[in-house]
């Protein structure tokens, strides 16, 4: 199968005729893994599965992570390929250690993930940034002298979080500020990078010693991990295991993960004890459970070998997978999103869409989001709903809840596929047994009409029930669908005078049923006016 010549594709023609300096862009779309990808949605090029699997096939064996990387996650689901485990652990594994050497390092921070769909227009609606007003007021009460704030800050600067830039000055600032104050975090922070050193401190060991050291007497976990380091790697002390451990044993049993993993570290390779991999697991999967990102490496490595533990190929792969997800790619996350918000949805669709070919869940569903909205130029309206569909499926086989539902409408209505009522039923219900309250909703109202399932008024009356008990956003909806289902329920049963048999003769009846949303927001409205007119009068 040859692949195509330079400019010969609309997408790559379209790039050189605007700017013949884009030719090296047009080069790279020609290279296996990108052709993949531009074959799997058709973007500018024929959809063909067939030949992005080919594609993809011949750069994970060059070597090429991303690759093996979208090769493991098709592995793992069955995925135009059948499903095979070993093979998919194959892929993740070698991505992973690439990762994991990274992470190590420091040299790979990982990025929020955003997801569309739950933060349209706000960036403060999501717990994950820190919007202006906010920072301002942070910033407001770490000059004022609160140690917790300037902590908090520091950190943030320290490695590029929630939407602050990365800044060393500031983090040292802040966290001097902190340490003068008395606070021991502050204190073991600046040990912490004098440790590694940077543009605004120059590593010492001696320094890193005497801060730690300050912290530690205070019985700080940070400063008692920084010993513990110290002491493991010699550095500005004499090497010593014995001292390393102690120091880590108490900073883990205060629960800092870092300490945590360090014992794990110890008792994996048998530095200073004997070596034990039921303990290096015990202590693994304790930094795991408190947010350590290297233990999920080590854990994979132990599922995926039997170490101290059963040996599991599917538990090994979903957290390789994890490790994988750490890795630099993911600042495509940050680069998608700007150009969501600036408007430039195909960008935004471009990198999304690259990302959810790798596997990653917030991806696929931001994905399909951008879909939906048929705003984007780069593929035919009759691509949209069933590649979102196909999105949304993948990021519901990961457990997602809200792709769940998503799927059940497009069933539902009929986006991308035929209508089916009781596959509709069934991705509801999936989602239901997540304690989602819309799903919960949908099923009444399906219950209620028996599309899908047996007409049955009491379970719809349940669904509606659980939908207001799961959140308070349900309550109103709810009232409402109540407020029809029991008028429909009197009509029905309605024996004086035959008024149900008039009733229906009018029309009112299917007007009613298929409408009634819209009638009841007409009552409500009016029921409004009425009122504000009487309180004027």
């Amino acid at each position: 199968m040859g692949a195509p010549h330079l400019g010969t594709t609309p997408l790559c023609s379209s790039l050189m005729a605007h700017d013949p300096k884009k030719e090296q862009q047009c080069k790279f779309l020609f290279q296996p893994k990108a052709l993949g990808f531009l074959s799997s949605y058709g973007i500018g090029v024929e959809y063909n599965q067939a030949k992005a699997l080919v594609y993809y096939t011949f750069a994970s064996i060059g070597g090429n992570l991303i690759s093996q990387m979208i090769m493991g996650y098709r592995y793992w689901l069955g995925i135009n390929v059948p499903k095979n485990c070993e093979a998919a652990l194959t892929n993740y594994k070698k991505v992973a250690k690439f990762v994991a050497n990274k992470l190590e390092k420091n040299e790979d921070i990982p990025v929020e993930r955003v997801r569309l769909m739950e933060r349209p227009e706000n960036l403060s609606i999501n717990e994950k940034f820190l919007d202006w007003d906010l920072h301002q007021y942070f910033k407001f009460l770490a000059e004022r002298g609160n140690t917790r704030i300037q902590i908090y800050l520091g950190q943030l600067h320290l490695v590029g979080r929630r939407g602050l830039e990365k800044d060393h000055a500031k983090a040292l600032y802040y966290f001097l500020k902190a340490a003068n104050a008395g606070n021991a975090y502050g204190m073991a922070f600046i040990g912490k990078m004098y440790l590694k050193g940077s543009t605004v401190v120059t590593q010492s060991n001696i320094t890193a010693l005497k801060f730690f050291t300050m912290a530690a007497d205070k019985g700080n976990s940070v400063g008692l991990w920084g010993l513990g380091i110290l002491y493991l790697k010699g550095k500005g002390v004499p090497l010593n295991y014995t001292e390393a451990f102690q120091y880590f044993q108490k900073a883990a049993e205060k629960g800092y993960d870092n300490a945590q993993f360090q014992l794990g570290v110890m008792y994996y390779g048998g530095l200073g004890v004997r070596r034990d991999f039921k303990l290096a697991f015990k202590y693994f999967y304790l930094a795991f459970e408190n947010g350590h990102l290297l233990a999920v490496y080590y854990l994979a490595q132990m599922y995926g070998e039997g170490m101290g533990v059963f040996k599991s190929c599917q538990n090994a792969v979903e957290l390789y997978k994890t490790v994988c997800e750490l890795g630099g790619w993911s600042e495509m996350f940050r680069t998608a999103f700007y150009a969501y918000q600036t408007g430039n949805l195909d960008s935004s669709l471009v990198q999304y869409a690259y990302l959810a070919e790798m596997g990653y869940e917030e991806a696929q569903i931001n994905s399909a989001y951008i879909m939906e909205s048929e705003k984007v130029i780069l593929l035919h309206r009759n691509q949209v709903y069933p590649l979102a569909l196909l999105l949304l499926k993948q990021a519901a086989s990961q457990g997602n809840a809200f792709a769940r539902v998503k799927i059940g409408d497009y069933y539902f209505y009929g986006f991308g596929t035929t209508k089916d009522y009781v596959s509709a039923v069934t991705y509801y219900t999936l989602a239901a047994n997540q304690h989602s309250a819309e799903a919960m909703f949908n099923l009444a109202y399906m219950h209620e009409h028996g599309l899908g399932v047996p007409q049955d008024i009491h379970l719809a009356r349940r669904w509606y029930d659980l939908a207001a008990e799961t959140t308070p956003d349900a309550v109103t909806p709810v009232f409402l669908a109540y407020i029809k289902l029991e008028t429909m329920h009197v009509l029905t049963y309605l024996p004086l005078l035959n008024i149900t048999a008039v009733w229906k003769m009018t029309g009112f009846d299917g007007l009613l049923r298929i409408h009634w949303d819209l009638l009841m927001i007409i009552f409500l409205f009016a029921l409004v006016i009425l009122l504000r007119a009487n309180q004027q009068n």
